[in-house]
């Protein structure tokens, strides 16, 4: 049975980085993102935490981070600027723009929002990182695990392959590339052992024909076990409509 109250907040964001020809070859969080959030507030696996709080995950094989924090669904920052020092990657986030160049109106509620970006050339994703975050006013630091099974060189070219990471232990950051004005809308998510099965709407509107990453939070918590979703094994997501049709194993880190 579909349970859309184990989604905790699916909020998609976008890169400016719209490639004209899809499928072309390209270098992933190359030029400076925008974003666009698309809610599920239809329920919440867990309570979040305080809004100064950040975390990260992988994406891409490694050529990719997400940065998960805490706040309207309807703002969400969006990577600025990103260094490395070794293995030390230091990210801005900044606010989104709005569209009439205005200060952005933004919700009062408080929702997990996933800020994607690419991992600067010499960083290892086989080896931990420290990624120190500026959120405003506000600057945190997080570490993500090494794994060595990521393969993907940090600024070599994505496959545009949908991908996904853990951020805690009962949340993921899913990865799916396609059109800027038609992200990802969850509708439910069924979990099962070993894994979930997230069901996407249909887009019936027009949509643009760039090729833009797109990150959408998700949440899990099986009520018959008390273990958590990242420590059970391998944990693949089955994803079906909305023209996602497939399989993504969820990366550690």
């Amino acid at each position: 049975m579909t349970t859309p109250s184990r989604v905790v907040l699916a909020a998609s964001t976008l890169f400016a980085a719209a490639l004209l020809v899809v499928g072309c070859a390209g270098s992933p969080g190359a030029t400076p993102p925008t974003s666009s959030a698309t809610p599920d507030d239809s329920g919440s696996a867990s309570a979040p935490p305080a809004e100064d709080d950040v975390e990260a995950a992988w994406l891409d094989d490694g050529r990719m981070f997400a940065i998960v924090t805490w706040g309207s669904s309807t703002c969400v920052p969006i990577v600025d600027e990103v260094s490395a020092d070794g293995q030390k990657v230091t990210v801005s986030l900044v606010d989104p723009p709005s569209a009439d160049g205005e200060e952005k109106a933004c919700t009062a509620d408080l929702a997990a929002r996933a800020s994607v970006g690419g991992i600067p050339e010499g960083v290892d994703p086989t080896k931990d990182v420290e990624f120190v975050v500026t959120v405003g006013d506000i600057t945190d630091d997080v570490d993500l695990d090494g794994n060595s099974a990521l393969t993907g060189t940090p600024g070599s070219s994505t496959e545009y392959a949908p991908s996904a990471g853990w951020f805690d232990d009962d949340g993921a950051v899913l990865l799916t590339w396609g059109s800027s004005t038609c992200p990802p809308i969850v509708e439910g998510v069924e979990e099962q052992p070993g894994g979930a099965t997230v069901t996407f709407a249909t887009e019936d509107g027009v949509c643009t024909m760039d090729m833009v990453p797109r990150a959408t939070v998700l949440g899990f918590g099986n009520d018959d076990s008390d273990d958590d979703a990242a420590d059970d094994g391998e944990f693949v997501l089955t994803l079906v409509g909305g023209n996602l049709d497939g399989t993504v194993s969820v990366m550690r880190g």
